[in-house]
């Protein structure tokens, strides 16, 4: 079994060690986990500053490696926060330091957060889902150094109330640049522990994206703490299956491994 969203000390909203992240993924019977600490550049709140030394990162994984290697595989990977004016610097990020996987998010629009509502304000609920919606196309048509998007639906986990429209014709939009390009998206297992219903994205757009034909779909947990490593990772599998989904990827130097989702569940 697979987790291939995880924090840690590297990133700023995160305290745990790498090594404690591991070690409650080898106890919750993971075969291979993969770090993606986030760079968020140019993040609004100043508060938290989303970049890191990349060097110290990578010497800390390949020690985790060679010392838990007969026990699982770990993987380096990294979340990115894409913003319009950054993808040149993502570009050479991603080209300099070679990651196994990269997850390619949005966590602001307009240069304005999520996390605390900023994109909400003077605005409607709609104009502000279809501002996250239009701004994630943008950036994914100009830009392709990563292998899955990230949690693509993220802004219902910070809106108060839900959106009228399911804005399926957008999202068929970004499925249409993305699926012939062999980028994937994720299953991202903490919306329910966020409150919302479902795991990110909601059953709808997964079912979209396949429907589409998308095929490529990798899964985590988005753990910040040893106790989130691996929530409902089994769960959401069952559900990919049941919407037809045969594999889940994990990643090695950039490329795709599929592996049977009935074999896991198994």
């Amino acid at each position: 079994m697979f987790d291939y969203h995880m924090h840690t000390s590297f990133s700023a909203d995160c305290e745990v060690l790498p090594e404690e992240m591991v070690r409650a993924s080898i106890q919750k019977g993971l075969t291979e986990i993969c770090f993606t600490d986030h760079v968020d550049y140019d993040y609004p709140d100043k508060n938290f500053i989303f970049d890191f030394n990349q060097q110290a990162y990578k010497e800390s994984i390949t020690h985790l490696q060679d010392r838990f290697g007969n026990e699982i595989r770990v993987k380096r990977g990294v979340e990115i926060g894409v913003q319009p004016h950054l993808l040149d610097t993502y570009k050479k990020l991603i080209q300099d330091e070679e990651f196994d996987f990269v997850i390619c998010s949005l966590h602001t629009v307009e240069k304005k957060d999520l996390h605390f509502g900023a994109i909400f304000e003077n605005r409607t609920i709609d104009e502000a889902f279809d501002a996250y919606f239009q701004e994630l196309l943008r950036c994914i048509r100009k830009f392709g150094a990563y292998s899955v998007l990230g949690h693509v639906d993220l802004i219902k986990r910070y809106a108060k109330k839900a959106s009228s429209h399911d804005f399926h014709d957008c999202l068929k939009e970004l499925f249409a640049e993305i699926i012939p390009r062999g980028k994937g998206i994720e299953i991202n297992t903490s919306g329910v522990r966020y409150g919302l219903p479902t795991a990110m994205p909601s059953i709808d757009i997964l079912k979209l994206y396949k429907s589409s034909g998308g095929e490529i779909l990798t899964i985590g947990s988005d753990a910040h703490k040893p106790l989130e490593v691996g929530f409902d990772i089994r769960k959401n599998l069952q559900l990919a299956s049941d919407i037809g989904f045969r594999f889940v990827a994990t990643y090695d130097k950039g490329d795709p491994q599929f592996h049977s989702i009935e074999q896991l569940l198994r």
